[in-house]
């Protein structure tokens, strides 16, 4: 038996599925607000190269030096 059915059985031994589908549903929003910021970071550091290489084209091909 692992870790995860002994947890489980005892939550359900004492009688507290309330508190352990709050755990699961909690668990689960906080994975899925990691995954999210991840995603966004991510997408973040796209758009600052993207933008970083527009200023580095219009610099080249502007009359400017």
């Amino acid at each position: 038996m692992n870790m995860f059915d002994q947890i489980t059985e005892a939550v359900i031994r004492r009688g507290d599925l309330a508190h352990l589908a709050l755990f699961v549903w909690a668990s689960g929003a906080s994975a899925l607000l990691a995954m999210t910021l991840r995603d966004l970071f991510a997408a973040n550091r796209r758009f600052d190269a993207f933008v970083r290489e527009l200023s580095l084209f219009n610099r080249r091909h502007s009359g400017e030096p």
